[in-house]
C-alpha cells in the first residue's frame, strides 16, 4: 500500500501584521553629489525626484538596520520576537556570501531557532518575501514571518557615475506576516525578463575584482580601480518600467478582483519620480488614492524601498489601517512581482 503524505494545516489566509523601517541618520542632499558629477540639483529633480537620499555609517550595517526596523515591526505587530517562526531577507547588498544574514538577525532580534535565508531579487525582492511569507503561513510552516527588505546601496554606487550617481539610499524596512480569517494578500504577478539582465547589473563580477588587473577593471579619476558598482541603461530600464509594469499592476488588481477606483493607496518601487507619475497615468488611479512618494527624501533603496514607503504612508497618515494597497516591486534581472494587501 502506497504511503499518503498529510495535507498541510495551515491559516486559510496571510495578512501583514505590523511594519517598521529605520533611514540613517546622514541625510545627503543632491549637492553632495555634484562634488563628484557634473550636473546641478534641477537635472537631478527633474530626472528623478531625488532631493536627499541616507547614506549608512560604519556602525549602520545591513544587519544593525535590519534588527532596527524588524525590531520596529515586531512592536507594531504586537508580537513576541520568540514568536518568529520564519525570517526572510530581501538584499543585494550583504557582502558575505554565507552565511546568510538573515541567520544573524533571527539570532539577536531573540526569535529563537526559525527558518531563515536570504533572497536576491533586486528590487523587487520585497514582494518576493512577501509572496513566499503568505504561502508558509497558508502551509502551516509558519505562524509569523519576518520580511525585511534592506540595503547599503551606497556601497555599489559609482559616485562618479552621471547616469546612476545621484539614485541609491541606504535603509532598511520590515513587515510581519501573520494568520488571518479573510483574504489581506492578493494573488502575487510575478515573473522575470532575463534577456533584460545587462540593462541593470554589477560593473565588475566579484572574482574579477579580486585579481585586480587594472588593464581589465574600471578606474576613478585617481587612477584607482573602482570598487564594482550598480550600472543601468538608464532609457531602457526607464521605457520598460512605464509601458510593462503598468501592465503587471493591471494584472495584479485583476488577479484581486479590485478596480483602480476601489484602491485606497499605490506602493511602487522608489525607483524614479517619473515612472510612478506614468504609472498613475496608465492605471488611470482617482485622486483619492494615496500614492507613495519616498523616493524624494530617501532615493531608490531598492529592496527596501516598498516597506518603508508603506511605513511612512501611515505614520503621515496618508493611509490607514484596513486601507486597501496595490504594492509593485521591478528591477535588475529583470523581475518583478505586484500584489494587493490590506495595510497593517
Amino acid at each position: 500500500m502506497t504511503a499518503k503524505i498529510s495535507p498541510s494545516k495551515g491559516a486559510p489566509y496571510a495578512r501583514i501584521l505590523g511594519v517598521g523601517g529605520y533611514r540613517p541618520s546622514r541625510v545627503v542632499p543632491n549637492e553632495v553629489i555634484l562634488e563628484h558629477i557634473e550636473s546641478s540639483d534641477e537635472w537631478i529633480r527633474s530626472r528623478s525626484g531625488i532631493a536627499t537620499r541616507h547614506w549608512a555609517g560604519p556602525e549602520e550595517t545591513v544587519a544593525e538596520m535590519s534588527l532596527a526596523a524588524g525590531g520596529k515591526a515586531i512592536a507594531d505587530a504586537g508580537i513576541a520576537a520568540s514568536d518568529i517562526d520564519a525570517v526572510i531577507v530581501a538584499t543585494v547588498s550583504h557582502f558575505k556570501q554565507t552565511p546568510a544574514v538573515a541567520t544573524d538577525i533571527a539570532h539577536r532580534i531573540g526569535a529563537g531557532k526559525p527558518a531563515a535565508f536570504d533572497i536576491s531579487a533586486g528590487c523587487a525582492g520585497f514582494t518576493y518575501g512577501l509572496t513566499l511569507a503568505k504561502s508558509m503561513i497558508t502551509d502551516g510552516t509558519a505562524q509569523n514571518v519576518l520580511v525585511i527588505g534592506v540595503e547599503r546601496l551606497s556601497d555599489l554606487t559609482d559616485k562618479e557615475d552621471r547616469a546612476t550617481a545621484f539614485l541609491f539610499g541606504d535603509g532598511a524596512g520590515a513587515v510581519i506576516v501573520g494568520p488571518s480569517q479573510v483574504p489581506a494578500i492578493g494573488p502575487t504577478v510575478w515573473g522575470s525578463e532575463g534577456d533584460k539582465a545587462e540593462t541593470i547589473k554589477q560593473t565588475v563580477a566579484w572574482d574579477e575584482f579580486r585579481t585586480g588587473d587594472v588593464s581589465r577593471l574600471p578606474l576613478d579619476s585617481s587612477g584607482n580601480v573602482k570598487f564594482p558598482a550598480i550600472t543601468q541603461e538608464g532609457q531602457a530600464v526607464f521605457r520598460w518600467a512605464v509601458f510593462e509594469m503598468a501592465k503587471v499592476a493591471q494584472q495584479a488588481l485583476d488577479a484581486a478582483g479590485i478596480t483602480a477606483d476601489q484602491l485606497d493607496a499605490f506602493i511602487p518601487h522608489q525607483a524614479n519620480m517619473r515612472i510612478i507619475d506614468s504609472m498613475i497615468k496608465a492605471l488611470k488611479l482617482p485622486d483619492h488614492v494615496a500614492v507613495a512618494r519616498d523616493i524624494e527624501t530617501t532615493g531608490n533603496t531598492s529592496a527596501a524601498s516598498i516597506p518603508l514607503a508603506m511605513e511612512r504612508l501611515l505614520a503621515t497618515g496618508e493611509a490607514k489601517s484596513g486601507d486597501t494597497a496595490l504594492v509593485i516591486g521591478f528591477g535588475a534581472g529583470l523581475v518583478y512581482a505586484a500584489t494587493v494587501v490590506t495595510l497593517p
